[in-house]
């Protein structure tokens, strides 16, 4: 659940009746979209918004205190508003968070001096001011909008997906775990670009972690458990056993790592190191991470599991890292995407655990158990990929939405058909700015939480496609 400080903008010589109408409805609003509030008491001020210069210090005073909880800020406008007690209150309240700004539409009916709002042009007069104090900013799809219509819902709840993305970004931990396969140059990023974000990277050794699993008993407790975890997600049965145990120790190890580290993600080295000197491939391991909403991210792709994170964040559902990987057909606008796999299975229309194929002609069948194959099911999705790019000492991304379609297609792995509007261009892009051939997505439309969060407020260079 998300908690916004809530401003109830007021300017004397408007009607403040409008004020009280409106902080009722939207407080309303707000908690049948399930978001939780910080704001003034009725009492507190008049009606409780948000005018004079002693009104804006009781305002930062009451955010101040309640600063650990308040994920963003909804500035609403019944009124023509007081900008500079807007603007103050947010200043003083020493908040770092998404703000949203929000005006009341006037009624054509009642645009006399006793209902007549002016939110149209106040709406510019915040805006104005926060831009003048370097207070970044949100906006409602429309200029003004009622609270009490679907549109306006869809706003809050954009912006609350902006906030998520936001606060756990700026302050998230990942896990690297091995060193990136020599093969994969597009995996490399840089650590010190991310820790300027607040993205915090723990390293570890391929040989600790099968240092750990080497040590556990295939009667251990935790093993047990994990086996029994690991085939209750997925069917098994044509799996040998020992590959399943090997796979239960892993999972067993990976999982104390991280929680000894407070991560947030992980991405996994395993071209071919653990299929050469382990006998498995992670990719079960790494689909149920994925699928519990904490992703994991193969080839060592840390940048490639930020867009992951970000996107699990704004949509609070599982992400998977894709190989942009194939045209289909003639059709410019529809391709084809894969992996080995290890896509969580909520993607998936039927999945099962198997070997993985390309390996297997390297380092034998027998060593590559592990994968989660399955055709991706239609629907929606949202596209990210982030990059550091140490040319220029920045943190770029790219973002978009298609749909997964369920047109024929017969290969192996997890993989699904796409469609996105004006492909060509999207590829033109992202060649000619040099990204990786890994993409992150999630099953639902989300760009513009993504747009906001990652371009507006921290500040990445972040191209919209199709915007």
């Amino acid at each position: 659940m998300a908690t916004l400080g809530l401003i109830v903008g007021n300017r004397g010589f408007f009607p403040s009746h409008l004020c009280e109408s409106g902080r009722k409805q939207i407080l309303e609003v707000l908690a049948r979209e399930n978001i939780s509030v910080v704001a003034l008491p009725v009492d507190a001020t008049t009606f409780g918004a948000v005018e004079s210069h002693a009104d804006a210090r009781k305002c930062a005073d009451l955010f101040k205190a309640s600063a650990a909880k308040i994920d963003g800020i909804l500035v609403t406008l019944p009124n023509f508003g007081d900008e500079r007690a807007v603007a103050n209150a947010i200043r003083w309240s020493g908040l770092n968070v998404p703000v949203l700004i929000h005006a009341y539409s006037d009624d054509g009916a009642k645009m006399t001096i006793k209902d007549r709002r002016d939110s149209f042009c106040g709406k510019m007069s915040v805006c104005n001011n926060l831009r003048q104090y370097g207070i970044k900013y949100s906006l409602t799809t429309t200029h003004t909008i009622s609270p009490d219509t679907p549109e306006f819902a869809a706003d809050l709840q954009r912006f609350a997906g902006t906030c998520r993305v936001v606060k756990k970004l700026r302050n998230c931990r990942l896990g690297a775990i091995g060193a990136r396969p020599g093969a994969f140059n597009t995996v490399r990023y840089s650590e010190k670009l991310l820790e300027h974000s607040g993205i915090t990277v723990e390293t570890l050794d391929l040989s600790e972690i099968l240092g750990w699993t080497a040590k556990m008993s295939d009667a251990d407790a935790a093993v047990k458990q994990k086996l029994t975890a690991i085939q209750q997600y997925t069917s098994t049965g044509a799996i040998p056993q020992l590959p399943v145990i090997k796979m239960a120790k892993l999972g067993v190890a990976i999982d104390r790592w991280v929680e000894k580290n407070g991560l947030d993600a992980t991405a996994i080295q395993c071209w071919t190191s653990l299929e050469e000197f382990y006998g498995v491939v992670p990719c079960t391991l790494m689909s149920m991470m994925s699928n519990s909403l904490m992703p994991s991210a193969c080839e060592t792709d840390i940048a490639g599991v930020v867009g992951m994170y970000a996107l699990v964040l704004a949509a609070k559902s599982p992400a998977a890292l894709l190989d942009w990987n194939n045209n289909y057909g003639s059709d410019r606008d529809k391709g084809v995407v894969f992996h080995c796999s290890n896509l969580p299975k909520d993607f998936f229309e039927h999945q099962k655990m198997d070997y993985q194929e390309i390996i297997a002609g390297t380092v034998g069948r027998d060593n590559t158990y592990g994968t989660i194959v399955g055709r991706i099911s239609p629907g929606p999705f949202t596209y990210c990929r982030v990059s550091t790019d140490d040319l220029h000492g920045c943190i770029n991304a790219y973002i978009g939405e298609g749909t997964f379609t369920d047109d024929k297609l017969d290969t192996f792995g997890g993989y699904g058909v796409f469609h996105i509007k004006n492909l060509q261009s999207l590829l033109q892009y992202i060649c000619k700015h040099g990204f990786e051939h890994h993409v992150a997505a999630v099953k639902a439309r989300v760009a513009e939480s993504l747009e906001d969060a990652l371009g507006n407020y921290l500040g990445w260079n972040t191209y919209h496609h199709g915007v």
